[in-house]
């Protein structure tokens, strides 16, 4: 199926500096290397990666260490030099160890005065032991990492679908210019010829006046190409940036790529429908980040479940004398030193907790319906690009085989012409005819491939 639908690509191999030709896919990789919005982009997903390194943060061991000393009127009050560190756990658990040297005359009465250790742990018995928001913020943290990827990937493909649009426009405007300029060479081929007939008396005179109309009729149409021509090269130039990060604007010296004249578009692969909307149900950068949004709000339905919790804390601490270990710490734990702690708090009505519980799962519905109505609109857009491909497809055929009867009814016209049987008046006709018919076969030419990467972008395949 990718080959399918990259394949149009194949045509577009990168050519040397020299021949001046600029082809889709060097003009497309310019564009991922250098444009500010692709910079961008990454920098967001870098910065979604030091928001998932600052949360992570909160699991950081830290080291505390406290000093308080009091001396009044000759006397030492107190004199506390208290050391400790903290390890918090994955598991709500935190493990805390510390040394203690307590000294002076009025120290306070729950502390132990002079030296001590302790080894102790916390638990959250019933919130939090579980599920926290420090876990929580840690596990958003890594969907938002994703959902910027996904976004990043969004963004490249919008644009490089922009980028394609403005390519083919630029390339279709080059081909237009480039059948009028010929048709301008013959038409002042034709004035010179039949001025000359008119001199040795093979024409009228009137004549003249009608192939000198004709040459100005072509000469307004290949301006007007041009400036065309113009239009489509600076709107392209707007997504050509340097390495450097300065704007670049392509020379009018450099054309687009011809070779896709040369492709039979009549046999040319086209994306299967059924393969092309499963690749975007399962990869669309839109339905991606979505569905991750449905895990972080589900993340924070379990967050918010912890507050209709009760809350139910203990604290246990292993105490022992001097700062060498002794027996206490492999002692009974209640025994002989030791201090614990135990905090309940249960609000009544718990109102706060049930509105905030419920508007979590309200969120995960609202957010369930904005995913089908997506997958709904990208599988649409997938089948009108794919009708687009299709009808433009046999538009080009149509028009090819309309370009080769306008070929023919020209030629001969010019016959009849050069046997007396036609008018210069009637040449022109037929003339006008063909060109109209040459502009717009190669416009649908260019629209046929623009259409190969509307489809991509659909499905959200381009990056």
């Amino acid at each position: 199926m990718r080959h399918l639908i990259f394949v149009f690509l194949s045509i577009c191999g990168i050519v040397k500096a020299q021949d001046k030709f600029l082809k889709l896919d060097a003009t497309l990789d310019i564009i991922r290397k250098y444009h500010p919005v692709v910079k961008q982009a990454s920098l967001d997903v870098e910065q979604a990666k030091a928001d998932l390194t600052s949360s992570r943060g909160m699991f950081d061991p830290a080291l505390y260490f406290e000093a308080d000393r009091k001396t009044f009127d000759g006397s030492n009050y107190f004199n506390y030099t208290n050391p400790s560190l903290k390890i918090p756990t994955w598991y709500g658990i935190d493990i805390k160890a510390g040394l203690e040297n307590n000294l002076g005359s009025r120290v306070d009465p729950t502390m132990t005065i002079g030296k001590s250790t302790y080894l102790g742990v916390s638990i959250p018995v019933l919130k939090g032991l579980l599920f926290d928001k420090r876990r929580a913020a840690v596990q958003q943290g890594k969907i938002f990492v994703r959902m910027s990827v996904q976004q990043q990937r969004q963004t490249i493909n919008d644009l490089l679908q922009d980028a394609g649009e403005a390519y083919w426009k630029w390339t279709a405007s080059y081909q237009v210019n480039q059948v009028l300029l010929m048709a301008l060479k013959v038409n002042e081929n034709r004035v010179d010829f039949v001025r000359k007939a008119w001199q040795s008396g093979d024409r009228a005179a009137l004549d003249t006046i009608e192939a000198f109309a004709q040459l100005q009729s072509i000469q307004v149409m290949e301006r007007q190409s041009w400036l065309d021509l113009q239009k489509a090269r600076l709107i392209l130039s707007n997504f050509m940036w340097t390495e450097d990060g300065k704007p670049y604007e392509l020379a009018e010296e450099i054309m687009p790529d011809t070779s896709w004249m040369l492709v039979a578009v009549n046999n040319y692969p086209v994306p299967v429908l059924d393969e092309t909307l499963l690749i975007a149900m399962e990869e669309h950068p839109k339905l991606r980040v979505t569905s991750l949004k449905s895990d972080i709000l589900e993340i924070e339905r379990r967050t918010k479940f912890q507050n209709l919790l009760p809350k139910l804390d203990m604290s246990y601490n292993f105490l022992n004398k001097g700062y060498g270990l002794s027996k206490s710490f492999a002692s009974p734990l209640f025994e002989n030193n030791f201090k614990y702690g135990v905090q309940f708090v249960l609000p009544l009505l718990q109102r706060e907790a049930r509105g905030e519980y419920r508007m979590a799962k309200i969120k995960i519905q609202a957010n369930q319906l904005t995913f089908d109505q997506a997958r709904l609109e990208i599988s649409n857009k997938v089948r009108a690009a794919f009708n687009e491909v299709i009808a433009v497809q046999q538009q080009v055929n149509f028009m090819l085989q309309n370009l080769k009867n306008q070929q023919m009814l020209l030629r001969a016209e010019e016959v009849k012409l050069k046997l007396g049987e036609s008018s210069l008046f009637l040449v022109n006709s037929r003339e006008n005819k063909l060109l109209e018919t040459e502009q717009k076969y190669a416009e649908l030419r260019s629209k046929f491939f623009n259409s190969l990467i509307s489809m991509q972008a659909a499905a959200g395949a381009l990056r």
